[in-house]
C-alpha cells in the first residue's frame, strides 16, 4: 500500500504510562506506536503516528490526510466529548475512520459517554487498553482491503 494510515492521538496521550496508570495502563505512547508498527508490518500497511495536545494541529493533520492517507485511526481523548470542529474535519474525509479509546468510556463519568467523533467513525474500539490500537490497525487493513476489491 502506497498511502499510509494515519494514527492521531489527542491531548494528554503524551503522558500515557505516567498519567492515571490505573485507568490507562503502564504502556507509553512509544510502546503503542511500536505495537501498531509491528501489527501494520504483518498486514502490509504503512503508518504515520502523531500526537498533539492542540486541537487545531489535529485538525490541520486531518485536512492534510485528506490528500495523503488511505485511512485514519484516532484517539481524540478528551476532545471526543467537546469538539464539533474535530468532527467536522473528519466528516470531510472520504476514507475510513476508526475511533480508539484505551478505557471504556461508557463505564466512566457520564460526560464521557458521548463522542462527537463516533458520529463520523466507521467503528469505535474502547475498553481494551492499548491493545485497542492494534485491533484498530487490523480492522483498518480489512476495511481498506474490502474497498480495493
Amino acid at each position: 500500500m502506497s498511502s499510509p494510515v494515519l494514527i492521531l492521538n489527542g491531548p494528554n496521550l503524551n503522558l500515557l504510562g505516567k498519567r492515571e496508570p490505573h485507568i490507562y495502563g503502564h504502556e507509553t505512547l512509544a510502546d503503542v506506536e511500536a505495537d501498531c508498527r509491528r501489527t501494520a508490518e504483518t498486514l502490509g500497511l504503512v503508518l504515520e503516528f502523531r500526537q498533539s495536545n492542540a486541537e487545531h494541529v489535529l485538525i490541520d493533520w486531518i485536512h492534510e490526510a485528506r490528500e495523503t492517507a488511505a485511512g485514519l485511526i484516532i484517539n481524540p481523548a478528551g476532545l471526543s466529548h467537546t469538539s464539533v470542529s474535530l468532527m467536522d474535519a473528519l466528516s470531510a474525509c472520504a476514507f475510513p475512520i476508526l475511533e480508539v479509546h484505551i478505557s471504556n468510556i461508557h463505564r466512566r463519568e457520564e460526560f464521557r459517554h458521548f463522542s462527537y467523533v463516533s458520529r463520523v467513525a466507521a467503528g469505535v474500539i474502547c475498553g481494551f487498553g492499548t491493545q485497542g490500537y492494534a485491533l484498530a490497525v487490523q480492522r483498518m487493513a480489512r476495511l481498506l482491503e474490502s474497498a480495493a476489491q
